[in-house]
């Protein structure tokens, strides 16, 4: 009969407000490998009195601090939130002798070397899941949006799942693990799945079927509380938003503005046409599938499945398209040359393919990760 189902209440926003959290990791200045040094960092911000330690937090490994904003409303307030704490940290690094790395994973750290952040929460993960859970040298970027009702959220969900490869393969940065190319433009989505509550998510109809779905996880023991369903887009009840968890970490501000941007506008564009009355388009999940794993391994260069006819075009010509469209969505969310600069990105260069011509050029991982701790500065 399954667990006993509790009704997971969802605190709609009446606006659709915007959340983000950047995940950044620690390098050494000298061998440019990771330092887990995070302790000492937060050390200081509390010997300091920082008044923005509210929006540094601690993560799973001792390598990594993540940086959140406040609830914001529009694009540009929630850049300015992040570049105000991103200003407090990089103030600090220098005592502790390292730089900020903001990329999907690590192109040559040993997993071996890492030590996990304290806290029962960490050590329950890492007993369960062990080899898996200790691999997990990875970085990404989260977005919150808000939604106003519940019987919003899983038709908003699984369409956004079209999206899926787009806002990959436009973020992909981790092409490199243990100090080996790895053939995919991020690896960072690949490792991230071997977890036993991660990767896609389901694609409920109604939130009863959610509901019973997170009765069987506690009933199981598969989790304890509902933040540990770690879907790559998940609904957070108790902050009235869904999460956007698909993209590898980012290395500038520039670049994080257009991933925000895109995201924000997806989102607010499926919310009002559900409110028009039209019936969201789907994929099935297989399709999802694949065109996660084609993002994934081939970046800018997937060829994605668009339809339930299997219709196929280069996720890049489609993104362009998109872009077009959403024009009038971010003019209205005041994000206009936030969501244009997403093409600047793709003419530019996205960071996977920076990082290869990096170490094309120099033959030093040591370069490339110099590299992108240079972006961020």
């Amino acid at each position: 009969m399954g667990g006993r189902i509790s009704e997971i209440e969802f605190h709609g926003s009446p606006e659709p407000t915007l959340g983000v959290e950047w995940e950044l990791a620690l390098v050494d200045r000298h061998t440019r490998d990771l330092s887990n040094s995070a302790p000492e960092l937060f050390d200081l911000i509390a010997a300091r009195g920082v008044d923005r330690s509210g929006r540094i937090h601690k993560e799973l490994l001792r390598n990594t601090v993540e940086l959140v904003t406040g609830i914001c409303h529009t694009v540009p307030e929630a850049m300015a939130d992040l570049g105000e704490t991103l200003d407090v940290v990089c103030s600090l690094t220098d005592e502790v002798g390292v730089d900020l790395y903001g990329a999907g994973t690590h192109p040559f750290a040993e997993w071996s070397t890492q030590q996990l952040t304290e806290g029962p929460r960490y050590a329950e993960l890492i007993a369960r899941t062990q080899w898996w859970g200790r691999q997990m040298l990875i970085w990404g970027v989260h977005v919150h949006v808000g939604i106003s009702r519940r019987d919003k959220v899983l038709p908003i969900l699984s369409s956004l799942l079209k999206y899926y490869p787009h806002l990959l393969a436009l973020s992909a940065s981790s092409p490199m693990w243990g100090g080996q190319a790895t053939g995919y433009a991020s690896n960072r989505a690949m490792m991230f799945q071997q977890l036993p509550t991660a990767g896609l998510p389901f694609q409920f109809e109604r939130w009863s079927e959610f509901e019973r779905f997170v009765a069987d996880q506690k009933t199981t023991g598969i989790i304890d509380d509902l933040n540990e369903i770690r879907w790559d887009i998940r609904p957070s009840p108790h902050l009235g938003t869904i999460e956007v968890r698909v993209c590898d970490g980012v290395s500038n501000r520039r670049e994080l503005a257009g991933v925000v941007a895109l995201i924000h506008c997806l989102i607010v564009d499926l919310d009002r046409r559900l409110t028009a009355g039209e019936t969201l388009p789907q994929m099935a999940p297989w399709l999802v599938q694949e065109n996660k794993w084609r993002a994934a391994r081939y970046g800018v260069d997937a060829i994605i499945i668009q339809d339930s006819d299997c219709s196929e075009r280069l996720v890049t010509d489609d993104l362009a398209d998109l872009l077009v469209r959403l024009e009038p969505v971010a003019e209205s969310l005041g994000c206009a040359a936030e969501l244009a600069s997403v093409a600047d990105i793709l003419a530019d260069g996205v960071s996977y393919k920076r990082q290869h011509e990096v170490f094309a050029r120099t033959g030093d991982l040591r370069d490339v990760v110099a590299s992108i701790v240079d972006e961020l500065e």
